[in-house]
């Protein structure tokens, strides 16, 4: 099982759009598959995860935004949005954000 690091981006967006009990959901669920989610191409093993909300299901879920760190056994959770409400990401801007927290 791997050890969370919530990013404080992420600790203010989680609370719109999730209780209590679906983030706690979500962290068990990432601590046990590290790897879940699709690599976005060109961001340094950045991932993306879907995730459903309640009542609505992976379409009007959220996409979690995380990368694994294997050799300290962490998954670091970058940030996350409502999939209706962002557009993706680029692999290059999200291997920017890496190198930065990296640093």
């Amino acid at each position: 099982m791997h050890t969370l690091v919530e990013t404080l981006l992420f600790q203010r967006q989680w609370p719109l759009y999730w209780t209590e009990e679906e983030r706690g959901a979500f962290a068990a669920y990432i601590a046990e598959h590290p790897t879940a989610g699709n690599v976005v191409p060109e961001s340094g093993g950045i991932r993306k995860v879907r995730w459903g909300r309640a009542g609505s299901g992976k379409s009007g879920g959220v996409q979690v935004i995380c990368f694994t760190r294997n050799a300290e056994g962490e998954v670091v959770l970058l940030t996350l949005y409502a999939k209706s409400k962002t557009d993706n990401l680029t692999g290059p801007k999200l291997k920017e954000i890496r190198r930065v927290l990296e640093e």
